[in-house]
């Protein structure tokens, strides 16, 4: 039996982009989550869809499920230990506001939470530090991501940014409206 493959070519600027900054230049100036959270773009076009001065929550951009969040601290840091009390409280606080606007959004059966730490434990970006929040339903494993190790998603990112925005403000601790990248207004 031969295995076929679905061509997913678009990945490959990704992966070659992300490599190439972790092993040429983990400053912060090299990050992409930096450049993502220094941006004078809306939020609408880095899909960032909350931040405060010390946590910052944004869309996977090559998601595993609808939903996908990155939570991360807005300062550059690659080590978990090296978040302060402050950083690593915030963190924990965003995660549980998190878990609750995908709960809102998607109503999912499950969530996997995790962090990758380091490239031998399956970091994508090891030099900045992120969590992430998938929503997860019975049965959304099928035969395209086990069989032909693709995945397929329901909606577009904007789709998922718009539902996630929405749903964020009326979850969790009072950590308030999503801000837009610096030099923005808020909506």
């Amino acid at each position: 039996m031969t295995l076929e493959r679905l061509w997913a070519g678009w990945r490959q600027a990704y992966i070659t982009r992300a490599t190439d900054e972790d092993a040429g230049d983990r400053s912060e100036e090299g990050c992409v989550f930096c450049r993502i959270l220094a941006s004078e773009d809306p939020s609408e076009e880095t899909y960032v869809v909350w931040r405060d001065d010390r946590v910052a929550v944004i869309l996977n951009a090559y998601p595993y499920a609808p939903g996908h969040l990155l939570v991360m601290p807005v300062r550059h840091v690659a080590e978990v230990e090296d978040l302060d009390a402050e950083e690593g409280a915030s963190l924990w606080s965003t995660v549980i506001t998190a878990v609750g606007a995908l709960k809102a959004a998607y109503r999912p059966h499950g969530l996997n939470l995790g962090a990758n730490l380091g490239r031998p434990a399956g970091a994508g970006i090891p030099a900045h530090v992120h969590l992430h929040c998938v929503p997860r339903w019975d049965g959304d494993t099928n035969f395209m991501t086990t069989i032909a190790e693709t995945r397929v998603l329901p909606e577009s990112l904007s789709e998922t940014f718009g539902r996630l925005r929405a749903a964020w403000s009326g979850v969790g601790p009072d950590l308030g409206e999503p801000v837009p990248s610096p030099g923005r207004s808020p909506d």
